[in-house]
């Protein structure tokens, strides 16, 4: 008898970092739910997963709502099974200069980023305490580091730094590990809409990038997909509280 598969949550899962993700997972052999704002928005990449021969769950929920994060958790227990890797992807920009930001604009940003990640890990910890087995991998950025016009990303991608690092040592003796990833320059649709905002042609925006990447190319869906990979692996056992800046070379 084939034991049941490991269950992972991918939050933003719909397209770009969190779908490569999900496939990804669900080809390592883990049953994936794949959590967007939208149940419709997730569906894609669900119904990529089920013609592989995987097995997924789309389920719309704001991360930032505890309610729908319970709600949402409870649902995946029942369906999949106990989730035992939490994969924190949802994320949005906001992106302005400070003496421009409104307030608004700052708590988007926090509450998906932060309080999201917050809640979804609140929520999957006791499942994965329970089996004395987790692993949660929080997406973080470059950006965490200073980036001209993203206070309020910087702000909240160095804020899920510090969370990443408590989780691992609150968690540590469960059997539970936390990490992050942070991107370098990846070609996503989040980052084709920042060159239609500046009204640069997207094979320029690429290329300029490229051009300051010391492997000579942006990072793709997959090259996130494959760190988280292993990071959710039980070969990853003895890596916790660790940022790993996936970025085509060294960062300051």
């Amino acid at each position: 008898m084939n034991a049941q598969p490991r269950v992972a949550i991918v939050t933003g899962g719909a397209r770009g970092l969190g779908a490569a993700t999900a496939l990804r997972l669900s080809r390592d052999g883990l049953a994936v739910a794949v959590i967007d704002l939208e149940q419709s928005a997730a569906k894609s990449t669900v119904e990529a997963i089920t013609r592989a021969g995987g097995q997924a769950l789309a389920i719309g929920t704001n991360v930032a709502d505890a309610a729908q994060v319970d709600a949402a958790v409870v649902q995946i227990a029942g369906e999949l099974g106990a989730p035992t890797v939490l994969v924190n992807n949802a994320g949005i920009t906001r992106d302005n200069l400070i003496f421009k930001m409104p307030e608004t604009d700052w708590d988007a940003v926090m509450d998906v980023h932060l309080k999201g990640s917050f809640l979804m890990t609140r929520a999957v910890q006791q499942h994965m305490v329970q089996a004395q087995f987790g692993r949660i991998i929080n997406l973080s950025s470059t950006s965490a580091l200073g980036n001209r016009g993203q206070v309020n990303y910087s702000a909240a991608k160095a804020g899920l730094q510090g969370f990443t690092k408590t989780l691992a040592v609150e968690l540590g003796k469960f059997g539970i590990t936390a990490n992050s990833v942070a991107p370098g320059f990846i070609a996503t649709d989040m980052n084709r809409a920042v060159a239609d905002r500046l009204n640069i042609p997207w094979d320029e925006y690429v290329t300029t990038w490229a051009e300051a990447i010391p492997v000579r190319r942006a990072g793709t869906p997959e090259d996130i997909a494959n760190t988280i990979s292993f990071l959710a692996s039980e070969g990853a056992g003895f890596i916790s509280g660790q940022v790993i800046y996936v970025a085509g070379g060294p960062v300051n």
